[in-house]
């Protein structure tokens, strides 16, 4: 069996199976196809994602779930003003009782770790995420200690409520594969999750017990280096790279995406393309994908601000300006 064949029949599997824990998800998350979607593909890519939304939209509900169709540990970290760097990532002590130290490890050592609102904590405590967003690792008194895999933070910030908030860093943004928004669900949606939530329930809760297993997490990880073989033909590259590149002449943004911006749009559109359960990337993906992957990479200008234009409009603007390519 030739390489190309059996590549193309692990993307047909893998494509049924991604149907398969979508469909899961909906189960719980009504009206949210294109949030549970663009949250496969920061999984698929084995990257973080925030979440930006008023509360109340279900994105612990959906954390939740996307840890119980693998199998996944699941941790939440509700950050606060007087939250510790060792709150989050645990630390060591000296147990009189033993006479030895002991090291106590923190949220972190978790598949899916929800921060949520993680722009009230001090910078410092932010952080603390650093370095075990970037290497998968915490380093506690001078030794390093692997998180399970895969592993995945899906920070959530709220909007709207700006008051005692500490924006977060450019360097931790950046550690940020996608920045996701969930609006509000249209009426049809919203009367459909309330039915839902009232029918045969005594809490107002939604809970994930109806949410069924499918795989464990060594498949999350063959899933993820799955997507990393879906070929990006150079057309495909030149158009996510032109993208990236075209933000920062835009004269409506302060600063621009850099590379990375440009390496993290052709992840996500190769995750795209196993989602959709095929072996290349296209152009499509990259437009798809493109907001998410770029939009918190990006600042307006105060002209902007003025003008009431926001990075999506502008960034829509660019989508149409840079030519896409044939194939």
């Amino acid at each position: 069996m030739s390489v190309i064949r059996l590549l193309d029949e692990q993307v047909d599997k893998a494509g049924t199976l991604l149907r398969a824990i979508r469909a899961e998800l909906r189960k719980v998350l009504i009206g949210q196809d294109r949030i549970i979607d663009e949250v496969l593909v920061g999984l698929l890519c084995g990257a973080h994602v925030l979440l930006e939304g008023v509360p109340g939209l279900g994105k612990t509900l959906l954390v939740k779930a996307l840890a119980k169709t693998f199998s996944g540990r699941f941790a939440r970290i509700q950050f606060t003003p007087d939250l510790m760097p060792s709150d989050v990532v645990g630390h060591t002590f000296f147990d009189m009782g033993s006479s030895q130290f002991i090291t106590r490890e923190g949220p972190v050592f978790t598949h899916l770790l929800l921060a949520d609102e993680i722009n009230r904590a001090p910078a410092k405590t932010q952080a603390a995420l650093l370095e075990v967003m970037q290497e998968g690792q915490v380093t506690l008194e001078g030794r390093s200690m692997a998180v399970p895999q895969p592993f995945m933070v899906l920070a959530t910030q709220n909007p709207l409520e700006q008051e005692g908030t500490y924006p977060l860093p450019e360097a931790q943004l950046d550690r940020f594969l996608l920045k996701i928004c969930i609006d509000y669900p249209d009426l049809e949606e919203e009367l459909a999750l309330t039915r839902q939530v009232i029918e045969r329930r005594s809490g107002g809760d939604l809970a994930v017990e109806e949410v069924a297993v499918l795989i464990g997490p060594e498949q999350v990880a063959a899933l993820q280096r799955l997507a990393a073989h879906v070929a990006v033909d150079d057309r495909v590259l030149h158009y996510a790279v032109s993208i990236s590149r075209a933000t920062r002449e835009h004269p409506r943004l302060s600063f621009g995406a850099g590379p990375r911006g440009s390496i993290a749009l052709v992840r996500a559109a190769r995750a795209c393309a196993l989602l959709s359960g095929r072996t290349y990337a296209t152009p499509d993906d990259v437009k798809a994908i493109a907001l998410p992957a770029l939009r918190h990479r990006v600042a307006t200008s105060p002209e902007a601000d003025i003008e009431g234009s926001s990075a999506d409009t502008l960034l829509r603007f660019l989508l149409d300006q840079v030519p896409s390519p044939r194939l």
